[in-house]
């Protein structure tokens, strides 16, 4: 069967209520064993980790930073150890990393500084030899917003 094909299989199966309850049920699950995961990693790599899936004895774990990764791989033993701990992860044997930076940042906003009386004098300064009528009006304007 082609990939199409299956994922309009898969499709079929998650329409009506039935297929909605296995879905928020898989979700739940994915959630319960991501929280019990994450409560046996060290505290300083609890935040921005999470729980991507375990298939086949290997563990995938997702990281919002390269220098989390690197200690999670640098840690890897003591965490599938720990991991091998909980029932749902007693087979796992295998860890991958992967980076996913988060989608969006806070960018603060830039701050305009105000216009220095030295910058404004030089402007003026500058609109003085200036021949161009248009460009010395726009100096001048400039000039004019100095700080008080």
């Amino acid at each position: 069967m082609t990939p199409k094909n299956e994922q309009k299989m898969i499709f079929n199966t998650l329409s009506g209520a039935a297929g909605v309850r296995n879905l928020v049920a898989r979700a739940e699950q994915h959630r319960l064993a991501e929280q019990a995961l994450l409560d046996e990693l060290p505290p300083s790599l609890q935040s921005g980790t999470r729980f991507v899936s375990c298939h086949e004895g290997e563990l995938v774990l997702s990281s919002d930073s390269g220098p989390k990764a690197s200690q999670i791989r640098f840690r890897q033993h003591d965490i599938m150890a720990a991991a091998r701990n909980l029932e749902l992860f007693r087979f796992v044997w295998k860890l991958k990393v992967k980076v996913v930076p988060p989608r969006f940042q806070d960018k603060a906003m830039a701050k305009k500084l105000p216009l220095s009386k030295e910058n404004a004098r030089l402007l003026q300064e500058e609109a003085g030899h200036t021949k161009d009528k248009a460009l010395r009006q726009i100096l001048e304007k400039l000039a004019s917003h100095v700080r008080d």
